[in-house]
């Protein structure tokens, strides 16, 4: 058995073996407002329940290894003492993924990830609409571990409002862990999914995904699209060119016949079908054309 002293250790190497040691971890999707009321949202895996009576859940903004900086999310539950909790399923997982972009301060990341904005009713963070449960809280204290990169906040959490999808429970009223299909986080780009095993997604740290704002209207609206199939298109670096689309177009006689018939559901759903193929550009192309 190998054997390991934390000291002898870079963070970076550390943080490794406790993710990939420490897991499945379920995820908190955390919503916050600055002291202004600009919303802000990202995702945050050192996270759990701690108490039932009171209603206890605790997450961790850490500080960034690579350059010791805070999460916004962090300065906005110091200023404002709030915060709401979303639950993370399957269903909306690559647009949680997306939210972890370093977007700059006063980017709406409910915009950039496609998630929609519900008012809460006993706090001022949103609710993300696409959680199937959602915990308003209010902030009892913060507790920092320290000043270097990687140590982290803990921020506890006193429920005051839970609101829960009615879909996901049972005959009885309790949640069915079947329909609630959760998802958890592993070490690196790894993910879990309730009865299902684990799957990859592309982790958005590197880069600034276009964000889900960007992809046209009618392509959003024709139902074609799933919020994880919104989720991979948002996390593109940049859009393909005028010219590249057309040049896929010219370069393939059956897209070019495709864009001839006019029928959008039909281009989404051929668009659709290479994010299945997990060929982003080629989908973005589709979408694109005229």
């Amino acid at each position: 058995m190998k054997t390991i002293d934390p000291k002898d250790l870079s963070t970076v190497e550390l943080q490794g073996y406790l993710q990939g040691a420490v897991s499945p971890r379920p995820i908190a999707l955390a919503s916050t407002v600055d002291a202004d009321g600009n919303p802000n949202l990202s995702p945050f895996s050192f996270f759990n329940i701690f108490s039932s009576n009171p209603p206890i859940l605790i997450f961790s903004p850490a500080r960034r290894v690579r350059d010791n900086t805070a999460k916004h999310t962090l300065f906005n539950v110091l200023a404002t003492r709030q915060v709401v909790i979303n639950v993370v399923n399957y269903d909306m997982v690559q647009q949680t993924s997306l939210s972890s972009t370093e977007y700059a301060d006063g980017i709406n990341e409910f915009e950039k990830s496609g998630f929609t904005m519900l008012p809460s009713d006993e706090v001022r963070p949103y609710r993300v609409a696409e959680s199937p449960v959602q915990f308003e809280c209010v902030v009892n204290e913060v507790i920092g571990l320290g000043d270097e990169g990687g140590a982290g906040n803990l921020v506890i959490c006193e429920v005051v409002k839970i609101h829960v999808d009615e879909n996901i429970l049972n005959e009885k009223g309790a949640i069915d862990q079947h329909k609630i299909d959760l998802v958890s986080r592993m070490g690196g780009n790894w993910y879990s999914r309730a009865n299902m095993g684990m799957f990859e997604v592309e982790k958005p740290l590197v880069t600034l995904g276009v964000g889900v704002d960007v992809i046209p209207e009618d392509a959003k609206q024709s139902g074609v699209f799933s919020g994880n199939d919104l989720g991979i298109l948002g996390n593109v670096e940049q859009l393909p060119t005028a010219e590249e689309v057309e040049d896929f177009v010219n370069s393939d006689a059956a897209v070019k016949e495709l864009m001839q018939e006019g029928d959008a559901v039909k281009k989404f759903k051929k668009a659709k079908k290479y994010l299945e193929e997990n060929n982003v550009t080629l989908a973005w192309n589709i979408i694109l054309a005229k």
